[in-house]
């Protein structure tokens, strides 16, 4: 999809709203913008990437994986109620999934995992409000063939009201653990060890605290070479010696309302301390957290804004887009988050990515595609191996698999 950004010439700003002239001589208001708000919107110059963009299915699933599920070598798409095969990207039936709300699908994470050491690549997924824990059995060469649905087998009661869920390694043993984050504040936050043996497979649950909170994340916060948890109100700060088998810290540093899933930790200025990148994921709002020397034991953070012109910031990537060695930031709205509630739920979708200069340590944006939106994931692998990453993203206006040219 071929896109030329617009040249802004020009800002004026107008109580809550920026009016942004631009050199085609149109005007494009942005909402919930303040005056003292220094975002970099740099698309001074055609879009450097481009890509295209395929529209799987519609529907109102939010979640979805890359893997090889049929072993031919080609990398497919899994997106709900169903799968897709390289190269042709087809929709191929894979499981019921029940409807909930007013727009909602119970699938609020899915995961290529080989379950019962067959060589076939099998999915785990979790759910908002059931506390059910499933994986669901590929049914293999034959049964793909002819688009026989995968077994459901319940894994595990963990808990409800889950915003997320991920596999993540946390002891290192290349074998990864199940953790879901929850909006519901007292909720523990657990880690499950998954013991992936087929019918007789179980998850071992670890607590790691007793609180929660919308938004998650992943690095090492103190700078002691272990990687910590985040979440909306805090920092859980992971302990030494097995991760799995004691509780860890907490540290009730921040409250960062509404977090995006996950926020990405990395040292972005240099200095020697890591920050974040986190989105708003019910609101306006794009930002990275600069962090300070501690005080007194406490992390100290300064918020940068990188946008604050849409809103929903859900769904982040950090990976290297654009092939220059460097990663890049890639996000989108998501599409009726909270059923249309949200602030500035009725803008439109887009899809973006950023990429961070060192020297002036400001994000500048690029549009990867308007009209696309996400929901909980942001995936990403080179499917069509032409050596670009290609992009792949499930929500409430569709799933789409965006190529990379």
């Amino acid at each position: 999809m071929n896109q030329t950004a617009k040249i802004i010439i020009g800002i004026l700003t107008m109580s809550s709203f920026v009016i942004i002239l631009s050199s085609a001589g149109d005007v494009a208001k942005l909402k919930n913008t303040t005056k003292d708000s220094h975002v970099t919107l740099t698309e001074s110059v055609p879009v450097q990437l481009n890509f295209k963009v395929r529209l799987l299915a519609i529907d109102s699933n939010e979640a979805c994986e890359i893997a090889d599920y049929n072993n031919d070598g080609i990398l497919d798409i899994s997106a709900g109620r169903n799968w897709y095969a390289g190269p042709d990207y087809v929709p191929r039936p894979l499981r019921d999934i029940a409807e909930f709300g007013k727009d909602y699908l119970e699938n609020n994470g899915e995961h290529a995992i080989d379950m019962d050491g067959d060589g076939w690549m099998d999915i785990l997924s979790g759910s908002f409000i059931p506390s059910e824990v499933s994986w669901y059995k590929n049914p293999g060469k034959e049964g793909l063939a002819i688009g026989k649905l995968w077994i459901r087998h319940k894994l595990q009661e963990t808990a409800s009201q889950n915003e997320v869920t991920y596999l993540h390694d946390f002891d290192g043993d290349n074998i990864p653990e199940y953790i879901a984050n929850s909006w519901i504040k007292e909720n523990e936050q657990l880690i499950w060890k998954i013991q992936a043996e087929g019918s007789n497979s179980s998850m071992q649950k670890c607590t790691i605290g007793n609180a929660n909170g919308h938004g998650i994340g992943f690095g090492d916060i103190n700078g002691d070479n272990r990687e910590d948890i985040l979440f909306e109100n805090g920092w859980y700060e992971r302990p030494p010696g097995d991760p799995l088998a004691q509780a860890w810290t907490l540290h009730s540093d921040w409250d960062w309302k509404h977090s995006s899933c996950p926020m990405i930790v990395t040292d972005l200025n240099g200095d020697g301390l890591n920050d974040v990148i986190r989105g708003s994921a019910h609101n306006y709002g794009l930002y990275w957290m600069e962090q300070l020397p501690m005080k007194e034991g406490k992390s100290q953070w300064k918020k940068h804004i990188i946008d604050d012109t849409w809103s929903q910031a859900h769904a982040l990537a950090w990976v290297d887009l654009d092939g220059d060695g460097n990663r890049d930031l890639i996000t989108g709205k998501r599409v009726r988050g909270h059923s249309g509630r949200d602030p500035g739920a009725d803008e439109p979708a887009v899809l973006y990515y950023y990429i961070w200069n060192k020297k002036t340590k400001t994000f500048t944006r690029r549009i990867i595609a308007e009209g696309v939106g996400t929901g909980l994931f942001i995936r990403t692998a080179d499917l069509d191996k032409n050596g670009k990453l290609d992009i792949v993203v499930s929500g409430k206006s569709g799933t789409y698999l965006l190529l990379s040219q």
